[in-house]
């Protein structure tokens, strides 16, 4: 009789398991490979010219290919909303699958997406897609009076962002609070690279989309408000 180590996974389950993420992995390299740019951002990237996103979001420019993305960024994507829809149509109902996801590098770059399709996998790659052409720039930092520490662990302001009826408030927290948040942005505040904030929220409660879009309106609001040249020389000496 065979006996497994500790550790070893039995069947063809955990050996699918074993090689998930190295074969995710070679199908995104399969697709750069393949990839030919269609617009001239992408044609900089793809030849070296751009190697930095930042670069691209000082010059404002617009990401309209997500391999743009993919070539720059490692990406963690999380699913974050299922909702099974209905259609009345002439010939009867007509179900679809609207999928949100969110996309991170847990280093400041957030996005949230949204897709509908009539399978669900479909909807998934689709909701992906969208996030990565909509990719927010987060500036972090520590902007509570309890802390001054000078290191990006939290917003440098309060921001407000919103969505329909909901309103989400992020407040700089001192290191080590945490985030002092629900359940349903604290994905968000993980993947943008934020580990300690308060949270205030307005409005409906019941649904999670509308928190996840303004949470990341409020996330965005960090890098449109312009800094004073005080502030902006403190973190430069921070540094």
């Amino acid at each position: 009789m065979k006996v497994r180590q500790f550790g070893e996974r039995r069947g063809a389950a955990g050996r699918a398991r074993d090689g998930g993420e190295t074969q995710m992995l070679s199908e995104k390299e399969k697709q750069l490979a393949k990839w030919v740019p269609k617009t001239a951002l992408g044609r900089k990237v793809l030849a070296g010219e751009i190697t930095d996103i930042n670069q691209i979001f000082e010059k404002n420019m617009v990401i309209l290919e997500p391999e743009i993305v993919d070539k720059l960024l490692q990406l963690e994507e999380k699913i974050v909303d299922i909702q099974k829809t209905t259609r009345v149509i002439a010939a009867g109902r007509q179900f679809s699958f609207r999928v949100a996801v969110i996309v991170g590098n847990r280093n400041g770059f957030v996005a949230v997406g949204t897709a509908k399709d009539a399978e669900k996998w479909p909807a998934i790659r689709k909701a992906t897609r969208n996030a990565k052409l909509n990719l927010v720039k987060v500036r972090r930092g520590c902007g509570s009076w309890q802390c001054a520490c000078g290191s990006t662990h939290s917003v440098p302001f309060k921001v407000t962002g919103k969505n329909a009826s909901v309103r989400v408030t992020f407040l700089p927290g001192p290191k080590g609070i945490g985030l002092v948040t629900g359940k349903n942005i604290r994905d968000i505040l993980i993947l943008a690279g934020i580990s300690d904030v308060w949270t205030q929220v307005k409005g409906s409660t019941d649904t999670k989309l509308n928190f996840v879009q303004a949470a990341i309106d409020a996330l965005s609001q960090t890098t449109k408000m312009r800094l004073s040249d005080d502030i902006n020389k403190k973190a430069e000496s921070d540094r």
